[in-house]
């Protein structure tokens, strides 16, 4: 007859193996759904971007419309324009001091 104490060491073995089994189990289902969310993931930050990319195609003529009327502002008020620009680096430089 065997002892109390192989009998138990016989048994942790078989749970060690059960629960070893069990674990790479669930390690595959959670590959598959990481898988899948990632994927879904992917595919929404795709169509995001393909709706932003139409959007910005479809703005351009006015951005570039609107860039024109600003050079050309530029090149007919120089100082105005100078000033202008002394005081957005101003801002810029205010927003990133102020937030150390």
């Amino acid at each position: 007859m065997a002892s109390f104490s192989t009998l138990s060491d016989i048994d942790l073995d078989r749970q060690v193996a059960a629960l070893t089994k069990e674990l790479a189990s669930l390690k595959r289902a959670v590959a598959k759904r990481g898988g899948a969310y990632y994927e879904d993931g992917r595919d929404a930050a795709l169509d995001t971007y393909s709706d932003l990319a139409g959007r910005v195609r479809d703005a351009m003529p006015a951005i570039r419309k609107q860039g024109r009327v600003i050079e050309k502002s530029a090149r007919d008020h120089p100082a105005a324009a100078a000033a202008v620009g002394l005081v957005v680096i101003g801002l810029v430089a205010s927003l990133l001091f102020s937030r150390r």
